[in-house]
């Protein structure tokens, strides 16, 4: 069945809204849990997919390092795609990547496939920034902070979730359910998209630029892959220090590129912003830990106690003891979208970074009993939901309504580029030594969460930095005209004669 033509006058508020934002948000929350479930399920049987598919250590990597390279090109090309032609179109189109990526994995019957599968998958990374900006198009302005925060957390809880749930599936089905499951409801949730969410009212002029986009896409590919990399190849070899040196030389020329752009594909002006580029730096150095800690907390978990540390856990075992950072994560972070947007985003965001900082110094000189293990669990979780919900927040209010997608998928690939610095360090400490039965030394965990824990204390000194974004007078609603229609933030703004007000309207 066809759905009746919207008209899309480009103003918001004037476009009939079809379903209840309830409804809309039910259906984002269903897409993004979905895509951020992918970037963890697989990490905790990564040696049974390598015997499985008959391949060797290094090799299985890349089913990792495909689906982050490729999320990182997409996630911006996608948020802008979705700022020029319509969010929901783009939405529905990155849902069913991420569908026929999935099933292209469950099918694998070998390495190449495998890769190939998980970087089509990758391209679902344009789903959050996408939801984001979907969220500004249909809430009323003083929900949408409280929407997205809520939203954002989900990223972090979904990917905490996937680490809980692959043992279990695993057990009970095989590996491959671990993408049949989220095939089946990417699908189901392109289908409930397609319907139930609105077109677009708010579209940005132009095209995409895509000498840009292709210099996006060379300089991420080479930092990426260099530092995914860095650990087996060495962090002086030739290759390193020649994919880093690419890296450089390519975002020179992309930040060039996109300066002298009619339609940029990054805003570079936007990026200046001061709540832009703070919680941009924030995002940087909290994806540092973050991914670091799913990769390597886990393998801290199960080894062997003849090792001389760990728990000897199995996969479901290990994901149970992670279970704290979902069971809080979730609530803190609903709570912390509500109250960033009544208080502002700022100082939830350094609250969010500290606590998380403490949970860090737990796992580094604190790992021996399992009560440790589930209270550092916990605050970690407590920390993040904090954090994310108050950032994205952050974003959606610094930024014009026609560049939250762009906005917001830059801050999520940020968080991803930070993800692979975080992991690829602690790889190179971690394995830097082996002990007995060849398991690394403790002292390799302690050094590589102790960095982890100096990264937080920067995101948390970087968090003072934020603008404070709060709303300090009530809005003064001027009467609208047939052409004219106040955009909806709680920015602050200034108007003829100086005077501060706030769009704050209930």
């Amino acid at each position: 069945m066809m759905r009746a033509p919207v008209p899309e006058t480009g103003i918001p508020g004037e476009h009939h809204r079809r379903t209840p934002p309830g409804v809309t948000f039910a259906v984002l929350t269903l897409a993004v849990g979905t895509f951020t479930l992918l970037q963890s399920l697989v990490i905790p049987v990564m040696a049974t997919i390598q015997h499985d598919l008959g391949t060797t250590q290094a090799g299985v990597t890349w089913v990792l390092t495909a689906y982050l390279l490729s999320a990182s090109v997409a996630t911006p090309i996608m948020g802008r795609l979705g700022d020029l032609i319509g969010k929901e179109r783009v939405f529905v189109a990155t849902l069913m990547a991420l569908a026929i990526g999935s099933l292209l994995a469950a099918l694998a019957p070998n390495l190449a496939v495998m890769i190939v599968a998980r970087v089509v998958q990758g391209l679902g990374g344009g789903a959050l920034p996408l939801a984001f900006g979907i969220i500004r198009d249909e809430y009323p302005a003083h929900r949408v902070t409280g929407a997205v925060g809520s939203l954002a957390s989900l990223t972090a809880v979904g990917s905490g979730l996937g680490l809980v749930l692959a043992g279990p599936i695993v057990d009970a089905l095989s590996y491959r359910w671990l993408f049949w499951i989220p095939m089946i409801m990417t699908a189901g949730a392109a289908v409930a998209a397609h319907f139930l969410i609105p077109a677009s009212p708010v579209r940005s002029a132009g095209r995409i630029s895509w000498r840009p986009a292709l210099l996006l896409s060379g300089w991420l590919v080479c930092l990426l892959l260099a530092l995914s990399q860095a650990s087996s190849w060495g962090w002086l070899s030739p290759a390193v220090l020649g994919l880093t040196a690419a890296s450089a030389v390519l975002a020179g020329l992309w930040v060039l590129s996109e300066t002298r752009a009619t339609t940029p594909l990054i805003d570079m002006r936007m990026m200046r912003l001061r709540p832009v580029w703070t919680a941009n730096l924030v995002a940087l150095l909290l994806g540092v830990a973050m991914y670091a800690v799913f990769g390597f907390l886990p393998q801290l978990l199960q080894t062997p106690t003849g090792a001389g540390y760990g728990f000897g856990a199995g996969i479901t075992l290990s994901g149970l003891l992670l279970a704290p950072q979902c069971l809080v994560q979730l609530p803190t972070g609903i709570l912390s979208g509500n109250l960033s947007a009544r208080y502002g985003g700022k100082w939830f965001t350094v609250l969010g970074c500290a606590i998380t900082t403490l949970s860090m110094v737990m796992f580094a000189f604190a790992h021996d009993h399992v009560w440790q293990i589930l209270l550092g669990c916990a605050l970690f979780g407590f920390g993040m939901g904090w954090v994310f919900s108050a950032m994205s927040g952050l974003i959606v209010q610094g930024v014009p309504q026609e560049q939250t997608g762009v906005a917001s998928g830059m801050n999520a690939n940020i968080r991803t580029i930070g993800g692979a610095i975080g992991s690829a360090v602690m790889a190179s400490v971690v394995t830097a030594h082996a002990g007995a039965g060849g398991f690394p030394e403790e002292s390799g965990y302690t050094l590589g969460f102790a960095l982890l824990t100096g990264a937080l204390v920067l995101a948390t000194l970087a968090g003072l930095l934020i603008p404070d974004l709060r709303p300090k007078v009530r809005a003064v609603t001027t009467a609208r005209t047939s052409s004219v229609n106040q955009t909806e933030t709680p920015e602050l703004a200034l108007v003829a004669g100086g005077t501060l007000v706030v769009d704050e309207r209930d």
